[in-house]
């Protein structure tokens, strides 16, 4: 199959030939000629099978590049351009010195710099960062001695200008501190000397450090690896190993306890303790027997806290450091009893839960779980080894037991009572006078164990439980319309169905009688003027009950009862009681 050829770069150059490019394509591996129009290139070299440079021959005008393969000859119109652009000239370049080891950036100052495909030192090309007609910026390879800058575009190389490669001194180290280390290693050294950028290691003897950083070309910070004996401490940097200076490893002891505090704890562990001692820096483990603590800090060189595992009976308590392991101290495991519990205050309380219920009893410490029923309590407080504040959860309108469990068991149970909320469905009577005093009926549900009952915001009194939907009160004082609710330990009745209101009444005053006499005989009607009339239950002429209408709450309408000849007192009376009296006179037959 013909190779294909896909781009030259650059597609320009000088008529003279000369000009380095790279040919991409693909089915180039077995290329044999490359052709600019009729002229063969030279400096052939097939880089892939999509890749090949080659240096252009002389030529002019516009020439088709062709790849020939034993597989034919390309066809693609893939043009270079002969020009006659002059090539470029460099006049300065900024600095002209730099480092051995390269790595700079250089600047190239000239003209028809533009296209720049090679900057070189000497032979070796340092990478090109920037191009412009009269600047090129590249990266210094790295070198020795004096070599020449040349700058290369498609129409040629430009003139030389000398660089110069200074070279950097060796580092020099010229104190450590500290000088000294435990054996284990893991201390920071501080190294300090000249020359001291570009480190590429710190060795320790023939140990590398752990880790180390370059401060500034004066100054390292090194962790130092672990060790014995007296070693050479050398920095290495590109530019060669500095002379070394001597670090000691120093033997550290191994551990010792004097001390635990406590001495002993429960068999499901979880307590701290304090644990004295010499050497206890660096710690890796502390044993309680053969059960690792579960957790443990180091205070300082002289004491740790842990936390102490499960365990039976007494253990040695050891500490491992990489020096050693120290004596052991004996700690004791005493079994701790199950909790008992004695009084829940108080016993009942909502469904929604939420409220406090404080739990007395015995070996309350430690405690893990309070259930109500199978509910874990919402949150709870050990206020002592007697006592916990709990906040009861959520839970149905029953009995359940409420139980308290901790590394030494769980107790017996007492009963907790979740009350329903109440309900109130009627209020018998419905009226009464603005001072209270009436002894009113409430029904409803959940009311046995009510606790207070409210007209709007007064508290009634002579509270009587008569059944779980019954209850008596006496009205206490108030104004208008009022909202009755019942608190029990389930919670505060709401509005809902039923009718629970309450109506405080003025007490009735009548002004007028119209007319205000009739006949002995009775049957007259008379319309009574009056105010707060609305309730009105009866009507009395000289104490005789009359049949009477009410049509507002000023306004009664009544058919008088026959009554002997004379005067007699008019009088209405509401749920709020009696009013004042008006004179009515019954005239002779």
């Amino acid at each position: 199959m013909a190779p294909v050829v896909t781009s030259v770069s650059p597609a320009q150059g000088n008529p003279a030939g000369g000009t380095s490019v790279t040919i991409n394509g693909s089915g180039l591996t077995s290329a044999t000629v490359v052709r600019f129009g009729s002229n063969l290139a030279t400096n052939v070299v097939v880089v892939s099978d999509t890749q090949i440079t080659a240096t252009t021959p002389p030529g002019s005008g516009t020439a088709k590049v062709t790849v020939t393969t034993p597989g034919g000859t390309s066809t693609q119109n893939v043009l270079f351009t002969y020009t006659t652009a002059p090539a470029p000239t460099i006049t300065s370049l900024s600095p002209s010195t730099g480092p051995a080891a390269g790595g700079n950036s250089v600047i190239v100052s000239g003209t028809n710099l533009s296209g720049a495909v090679q900057v070189l030192f000497g032979s070796t090309p340092g990478t090109i960062l920037t191009s412009a007609p009269s600047q090129v910026i590249a990266t210094a390879p790295a070198g020795t001695g004096t070599v020449n800058v040349t700058a290369t575009t498609p129409n040629g190389t430009s003139n030389p200008l000398p660089y110069t490669y200074t070279p950097v001194p060796a580092p020099t180290l010229t104190n450590l501190n500290p000088t000294n280390g435990p054996t284990a290693g893991g201390n920071t050294i501080t190294i300090t000397g000249t020359n001291l950028t570009g480190t590429t290691q710190i060795l320790f003897g023939t140990n590398p450090a752990t880790t180390f950083t370059i401060n500034s070309p004066t100054q390292i910070t090194a962790t130092a690896p672990p060790g014995t004996g007296t070693v050479n401490v050398t920095a290495t940097t590109p530019n060669g190993t500095s002379n070394p200076l001597p670090y000691t490893y120093t033997p550290v002891p191994a551990p010792t306890l004097t001390n635990l505090n406590p001495t002993n704890g429960p068999t499901a562990g979880g307590n701290t303790i304090t644990i004295t001692g010499t050497n206890l820096t660096g710690t890796t483990q502390i044993l309680f027997g053969t059960n690792p603590a579960t957790t443990f800090t180091i205070n300082s060189p002289t004491q740790i806290t842990a936390t102490a595992p499960p365990g039976t009976g007494t253990v040695n308590v050891t500490a491992t450091t990489p020096n050693g392991t120290s004596n052991p101290l004996p700690y004791t495991y005493t079994p701790v009893p199950a909790p008992t519990l004695t009084n829940l205050n108080p016993t009942n309380g909502p469904t929604a839960g939420g409220n406090t219920i404080t739990i007395t009893g015995t070996n309350l410490t430690g405690t893990t779980q309070i259930l109500f029923g199978t509910n874990p309590a919402t949150t709870f407080t050990i206020n002592s080894p007697t006592q916990i504040t709990a906040t009861a959860p959520a839970g149905p309108p029953s009995a359940v037991n409420v139980t308290v469990t901790t590394p030494g068991g769980s107790s017996n149970p007492l009963p907790y009572i979740y009350v329903a909320a109440p309900t109130v469905a009627s209020v018998s009577p419905q009226f009464g006078p603005a001072a209270g005093g009436t002894t009113v009926i409430i029904t409803g549900s959940n009311l046995a164990l009510a606790t207070q009952v409210h007209f709007g915001p007064n508290l009634a009194t002579g509270l009587t439980v008569v059944s779980d939907t019954q209850l008596t009160v006496t009205a206490p004082a108030g104004t208008g319309t009022v909202v009755v609710t019942v608190t029990t330990p389930g919670g505060t009745s709401t509005v809902g169905l039923g009718i629970p209101y309450y109506t405080y009444l003025g007490p009735p005053v009548i002004n007028a009688l119209i007319p205000n006499n009739g006949t002995a005989a009775g049957g007259d009607s008379v319309t009574i003027g009056g105010s707060n009339l609305i309730y009105t239950d009866s009507v009395t002429f000289g104490g005789t009950p009359a049949s009477f209408t009410v049509f507002s709450d000023t306004i009664v309408v009544a058919t008088t009862p026959a009554h002997a000849a004379g005067t007699v007192n008019v009088q209405l009376h509401t749920p709020a009681g009696n009013s004042n009296t008006l004179p009515f006179t019954y005239d002779p037959a």
